[in-house]
């Protein structure tokens, strides 16, 4: 009695990119939405202290202008990071941990600069509105915090299933 093997090979390919070298997707999900609200806000506290010129006592306004003209620099990079997928080719680095990082000393540094200019504004309109735009930025920096860490530190099994 003659056997008759039959071999049958499926090949299933799938694709994990939208489009090629730019991720357009990511700038219209909520976290590429929050970090270009948070490059704005920055954007825009920085330019209120900046542009003020009747200061008091420059150093105090000078913490401000540092503390959110870096993190608005970070904060733009790690956008184009993830909008053109530069953290999956560069992988000696764990992105998620180094922004979670950078969310938490932001947030801390982005804060207490904004309760100085507050202290410090002197009834000054711009300046004024510098520190509410900084602690909107915080606010937007706490939620990033809390998300990312969801992602970094999140609930992970602990057993296995039998």
């Amino acid at each position: 009695m003659p056997h008759t093997v039959v071999t049958t090979t499926t090949t299933t390919t799938t694709s994990t990119s939208d489009g090629g070298f730019c991720n357009i997707g990511y700038a219209r999900s909520f976290q590429g939405l929050l970090k270009i609200g948070q490059v704005v806000i920055l954007l825009i506290a920085f330019l209120c202290v900046h542009y003020e010129h009747r200061r008091i006592e420059y150093s105090a306004f000078h913490y401000f202008e540092v503390v959110t003209a870096w993190f608005l620099i970070v904060f733009s990079i790690f956008f184009l990071m993830h909008l053109f997928r530069l953290q999956s080719k560069i992988t000696c680095i764990n992105w998620t941990l180094t922004e979670f990082l950078h969310y938490a000393v932001g947030g801390i540094l982005v804060f207490i600069a904004s309760i100085v200019v507050a202290v410090k504004s002197y009834g000054v309109s711009a300046l004024i509105a510098g520190s509410v735009f900084g602690f909107i930025a915080t606010f937007l920096i706490a939620i990033s915090i809390w998300t990312s860490y969801k992602v970094t530190c999140g609930s992970q099994p602990t057993g296995a299933a039998v």
